[in-house]
């Protein structure tokens, strides 16, 4: 019998966050995005694993594990990285996170490439933009419109 070297309903890339709080953290995700919790194995005092659902990818996320150099971003001293949610209504979703408890870094607006995507950071550290995709743009108008914002413009 062949075993999928993907599990039923991962992606190829599937984010794995660690958070000081990961009972936190789960409750978080859940108000700001609408995550569903789908597994989750305490260790001890802590949560060893858990994974989590949006839409139709999921994350997985652990508490820190100091004694093996596996910290968040607070600890480490801010986000390394950045995840981005697609969704129907980005100022929606970024009004929700906010509710939530999250920071805005940066407000929805049109981008040059075709979305609409604001910035927001969770309580734990951790940088989302989220983001709606309102036009398909060819790769020559994304160099157009690139260039102009620049002021690299022929006009």
């Amino acid at each position: 019998m062949r075993v999928d070297p993907v599990p039923a309903g991962y992606h190829s890339l599937t984010p794995h966050l660690v958070v000081a709080g990961a009972e936190a953290a789960i409750a978080f995700y859940a108000q700001a995005f609408g995550a569903e919790e789908v597994l989750r194995m305490p260790m001890g005092d802590r949560i060893g694993h858990a994974e989590m659902r949006i839409a139709d990818s999921i994350f997985m996320l652990a508490d820190e594990f100091p004694e093996m150099d596996i910290v968040g971003p607070k600890t480490r001293g801010g986000a390394t990285s950045s995840l981005l949610i697609y969704t129907d209504d980005v100022d929606a979703l970024f009004a929700r996170a906010l509710a939530a408890g999250a920071t805005e870094e940066r407000a929805p607006v049109d981008e040059f490439w075709g979305d609409r995507r604001g910035t927001i950071v969770d309580p734990f550290g951790h940088r989302w933009s989220l983001a709606t995709h309102i036009e398909d743009v060819s790769e020559a108008e994304m160099q157009r419109r690139m260039a102009m914002m620049m002021g690299q413009a022929d006009s």
